[in-house]
């Protein structure tokens, strides 16, 4: 690892994760969803995220690895690695039950009228919490690696994820308050389900660091753009098109690579 961009990496996690608070902070003084502007911002992010992946991540462990093993044995480690990724993030996804996933995105006006049962909202801001933080391990592997690689990728990376992580502040905030009227708790709650984005930084650091050859490397780099494309296209393109209309989603996913490759060049 390039050791002086560790901590910058830890931080861009950080950031990344505490914008479920931000989700939260949403819920509480917002009267309504800006469908519109919540639908391009995920289509936005589902665009940086397929870009990175393919032109960046899954390219250059492709052009690594086939300089260390040669063309073929490379870019077949490489697709496997990327593949792996995806594999890896399906299943996280499949366990968890789709009632609890909160990646089903609501609305605040759905949330505004809960069930009467302060024990069945208390369990479902509990269980969206712990849901959230197994979901966002491998968001914040993903986050750490590329930021330590190379942290303007990084940045924008921890951009793309923090703007997906504001809905899952407001679906972990919103039952808990109406359980217990209490803001304080709600965005506690939330705040910590948020920092397992981090926590998936340190065991990517701890567990990783000893084994950090170029190979493995790269194998991580595409594994994580795999990780990145199952969760562009499973949770943040549907859930765009869900708050708005159709055409606002995709012109956000065009804006999205288009800003991406800007700065891949530029920077």
């Amino acid at each position: 690892m390039v050791s002086e961009n560790i901590l910058t990496a830890f931080i861009l996690t950080l950031l990344a994760g505490l914008a479920t608070g931000i989700g939260s902070a949403i819920a509480f003084f917002a009267n309504h969803t800006n469908r519109k502007f919540l639908s391009f911002s995920l289509g936005l992010s589902a665009g940086v995220m397929i870009y990175v992946s393919f032109v960046e991540l899954l390219q250059g462990a492709q052009g690594m690895l086939a300089q260390i093993l040669g063309h073929r044995s490379g870019s077949l480690l490489a697709a496997a690695a990327f593949f792996g990724g995806i594999v890896v993030a399906a299943l996280i996804d499949k366990l968890v039950p789709a009632a609890d996933n909160p990646h089903e995105m609501k609305s605040l006006e759905s949330m505004q009228h809960p069930p009467h049962d302060r024990r069945k909202l208390m369990r479902m801001g509990l269980m969206t919490a712990l849901v959230i933080t197994i979901h966002n391990f491998p968001e914040g592997i993903a986050t750490f690696t590329a930021a330590v690689e190379n942290p303007e990728l990084g940045i924008a990376i921890a951009i793309a994820i923090a703007i997906h992580n504001i809905p899952e502040g407001i679906a972990v905030s919103v039952p808990i308050y109406y359980a217990t009227q209490d803001k304080k708790k709600a965005f506690k709650w939330s705040f910590l389900s948020g920092m397992s984005e981090p926590l998936g930084a340190l065991i990517a650091f701890l567990v990783l660091t000893p084994f950090l050859t170029p190979v493995v490397m790269s194998c991580v780099l595409a594994a994580v753009g795999g990780i990145m494309v199952f969760i562009s296209f499973d949770e943040l393109l549907p859930a765009a098109r869900e708050f708005g209309e159709h055409h606002i989603s995709i012109y956000g996913l065009i804006a999205g690579m288009a800003v991406m490759a800007l700065s891949l060049i530029l920077l």
